[in-house]
């Protein structure tokens, strides 16, 4: 089973990416914060990361510039998923080793979408 790392600050938003992604076989785990989310990816590296970009303490940017950095931390499939809409933000996303994007509110297709274009569903 894959497994997929959801970082946000929003309960709300984690409970409903955490329905989508275990309806397609995902098995989850989930941080409110890059600081939380680097500790566990520290334990086990994810197959994904679904990563909201304004957080507390570690932002999903930092969050992502250091996961990149860790050993195998260019393994994981990296979406973004964000109220950022500001192409230079998304650009600066992928230039940092983001994989693809969601712009929030999402949905089910979408989420589906953008996993089946990096080869995760």
């Amino acid at each position: 089973m894959k497994t997929c790392l959801l970082v946000d600050d929003s309960s709300v938003i984690r409970k409903v990416a955490r329905r989508i992604l275990e309806g397609l076989s995902f098995e989850i785990s989930e941080a409110e914060d890059g600081e939380k989310a680097l500790f566990v990816c520290q334990r086990a590296l994810p197959d994904a990361v679904l990563l909201d970009w304004n957080m507390p303490r570690m932002d999903g940017y930092q969050f992502l510039r250091a996961l990149r950095r860790m050993p195998g931390g260019d393994q994981p499939k990296v979406v973004f998923c964000t109220t950022e809409n500001d192409v230079a933000q998304i650009a600066r996303a992928l230039h940092a080793g983001a994989d693809e994007y969601i712009m929030k509110p999402f949905d089910k297709d979408i989420v589906t979408a953008k996993f089946q274009e990096i080869g995760l569903v």
